[in-house]
């Protein structure tokens, strides 16, 4: 599940504090996670694109599960946006590897609360992906941005990641 990216604040919009800091989640923050991740997924399946991808991509089974598993996987870094000591925002990336033998980082949500952005969380939590990656030995990242969420888009393109490809879909009713 890709959550809204475009939840994070985009570089040089919001002042990077000191109070903003990202760091690995532990089984003692999956309770104020949870609910993050429901506000994403729903904000996400509102945009343009959000109705299929909430029925295709986002995650599946009980949230509270999939993210204790999360926690507990060498495969995955569950983290978490802190805001003067306040969990405000999550992202999760997993080492996905292919065929090839090599390993991509596949950043699957990536949210800050709607009153915690623009003060840097999202930046602190994207470099916090990107450093887990790079130690997992991932030779670059990947994650989603719905059609028209061109915040997404701004954010990602920040940091360097750009289109590789174009889904498409047509509906047959």
């Amino acid at each position: 599940m890709a959550d809204d990216p475009s939840a994070a604040s985009a570089p040089g919009a919001g002042v990077r504090t000191p109070d903003a800091v990202a760091r690995t989640a532990t089984v003692d923050d999956l309770a104020a996670v949870e609910p993050l991740v429901e506000a994403a997924s729903a904000e996400k399946a509102a945009q343009r694109g959000g109705e299929l991808w909430h029925r295709r991509e986002r995650r599946g089974g009980p949230v509270a599960e999939a993210l204790a598993k999360a926690v507990a996987a060498d495969d995955y870094e569950l983290a978490v946006g802190t805001y003067d000591g306040a969990v405000v925002g999550y992202a999760l990336v997993r080492a996905d590897h292919l065929a090839d033998g090599g390993v991509l980082g596949v950043i699957d949500d990536l949210y800050v609360d709607p009153g915690a952005r623009s003060v840097g969380l999202g930046e602190a939590l994207m470099d916090h992906l990107l450093d887990w990656s790079r130690a997992q030995g991932c030779f670059g990242v990947d994650s989603i941005a719905l059609p028209g969420d061109r915040s997404t888009k701004n954010f990602f393109e920040s940091f360097g990641l750009v289109a590789r490809a174009i889904l498409v879909h047509r509906r047959l009713d």
